[in-house]
C-alpha cells in the first residue's frame, strides 16, 4: 500500500538494485569510492525552485547508485537554502541510509556580512561548517572543501582549519577546490604534514575548459589526490541545446549568470564538430562530454547538475561507453585545439 504525505509524495523506499549498474572509482590514494556520476546541488535546490521536483531528483539519483551529493554553504539562492532544503529531504527520505551516503559541502565564497564571512580564515571555515551541519540536519559531512584560495590568509591557517575540522569530528575527509597547480601542491604538502591528507580537488573541467591539464592533474596524481570535475557541460553549451542557435528561453538567451550569448557563438563551430563525433559514437553530445572527462584516469567523478529526471538518466547512460579509440582522441583534440 502506498502511503502519501501532505506533499503527495509516497513514502520512499530505495531500489534494491541501486548498486547493480553504477560504477565507482577510488579518489587518489584513499578509501573514498565515488560514483563516476555525482549529483551537484548548485542549482535547482534553492527556495525559488520546485522542491518536489528536487526531492524526486534525489530519490532517483540514490536509486541509480549515485550516493554522492555535493553542496556548499552559499548554494541557493538565497545563500544556505540548498543545504536547508536538502536537510529537510534528508530527514524525509535518507536518514536511515546515512551510512551509504557521501555528502560534501564547502566554504570559501561570500556568505554573510563582516570580515569573517568569506575566504579562508579558521574562524570562517569552522563557523560556516557548524551552520551547514545545522541546516542539513547532519552530525558530520563526509567531505569538507575549502572552496577557493584566499590571497590574504596564510595557507597554513586555512589547511590547519581543515585539519581541525576532521579532528573535531565535523568531517571525515577534506579537500580543496579551484586551487591552481602551485597552490594545490603547497596545500597538499601542508595537510600531509599535519596528518590529515587532502584526498580530492574539485575543479571546473570540460572539453571547452581544460585548464586543469596544464599542471594541476599532474600535481594531484603525484600527491595521491583525486579530481572531481564540475560544469562538465559548460552551462549547457556541450549539449544539444545550442546546436541550432540560441533559444530565447535558454541561459544564454536570457542573459543569465555564467553563460553569455557571445561565448556560445564563439564556441558553436567546435560544438557542432564535436556533436558529429558524438553521433558516430552513438551518444548525445552531453554524454560524450562526460565520457571525455572520465576517459582521463585522473578524474574520480563528474558532478552533474540537472533539473529533470530524464537528464539524470541520460547522463548516467554515459557510463555505457567511456572509452575512446585513438582516432576519436585525435579528432577530438584537433577540434579542441583548432
Amino acid at each position: 500500500m502506498e502511503i502519501h504525505d501532505k506533499s503527495g509524495l509516497t513514502t520512499y523506499l530505495p531500489s534494491d538494485a541501486r548498486y547493480k549498474s553504477m560504477k565507482y572509482r577510488r579518489s587518489g590514494k584513499s578509501g573514498i569510492l565515488l560514483p563516476e556520476i555525482s549529483l551537484g546541488l548548485w542549482h535547482n535546490f534553492g527556495h525559488k525552485d520546485n522542491l518536489l521536483n528536487a526531492q524526486l531528483l534525489l530519490r532517483k539519483a540514490f536509486d541509480m547508485g549515485i550516493i554522492h551529493f555535493d553542496l556548499a554553504n552559499n548554494y541557493g539562492p538565497p545563500f544556505g537554502s540548498a543545504e536547508t532544503n536538502f536537510g529537510r529531504m534528508y530527514n524525509d527520505d535518507f536518514r536511515p541510509y546515512r551510512h551509504e551516503l557521501f555528502i560534501s559541502s564547502k566554504a570559501g565564497y561570500d556568505m554573510w556580512p563582516g570580515p569573517y564571512g568569506n575566504f579562508g580564515s579558521r574562524k570562517y571555515l569552522v563557523n560556516s561548517l557548524d551552520q551547514s551541519l545545522k541546516r542539513m540536519n547532519l552530525d558530520y559531512v563526509d567531505l569538507f572543501y575549502h572552496h577557493r584560495p584566499d590571497p590574504h590568509t596564510p595557507l597554513e591557517e586555512t589547511m590547519g582549519a581543515l585539519d581541525f575540522i576532521v579532528r573535531s569530528g565535523r568531517a571525515l575527509y577534506v579537500g580543496i577546490s579551484n586551487y591552481p597547480a602551485a597552490e594545490a601542491k603547497k596545500a597538499i604538502a601542508i595537510l600531509k604534514d599535519l596528518g590529515t591528507p587532502c584526498l580530492i580537488h574539485q575543479a571546473r573541467y570540460s572539453m571547452l575548459d581544460r585548464w586543469v591539464e596544464d599542471g594541476l592533474l599532474d600535481v594531484l596524481t603525484e600527491g595521491g589526490v583525486g579530481c572531481i570535475a564540475f560544469s562538465p557541460l559548460e552551462q549547457g553549451m556541450l549539449s544539444n541545446k545550442y546546436l541550432n542557435g540560441i533559444p530565447a528561453d535558454s541561459r544564454a538567451g536570457q542573459g543569465m549568470t555564467y553563460l553569455e550569448k557571445e561565448t556560445v557563438e564563439k564556441n558553436l563551430p567546435k560544438i557542432k564538430e564535436l556533436n558529429k563525433i558524438a553521433i558516430e559514437r552513438g551518444q548525445s553530445l552531453s554524454q560524450m562530454a562526460i565520457a571525455w572527462l572520465l576517459h582521463n584516469k585522473a578524474v574520480t567523478s563528474v558532478l552533474v547538475g540537472v533539473s529533470k529526471i530524464e537528464q539524470l538518466v541520460d547522463n548516467a547512460k554515459t557510463l555505457e561507453n567511456t572509452s575512446f579509440s585513438d582516432e576519436e582522441v585525435r579528432k577530438v583534440k584537433a577540434i579542441l585545439t583548432a
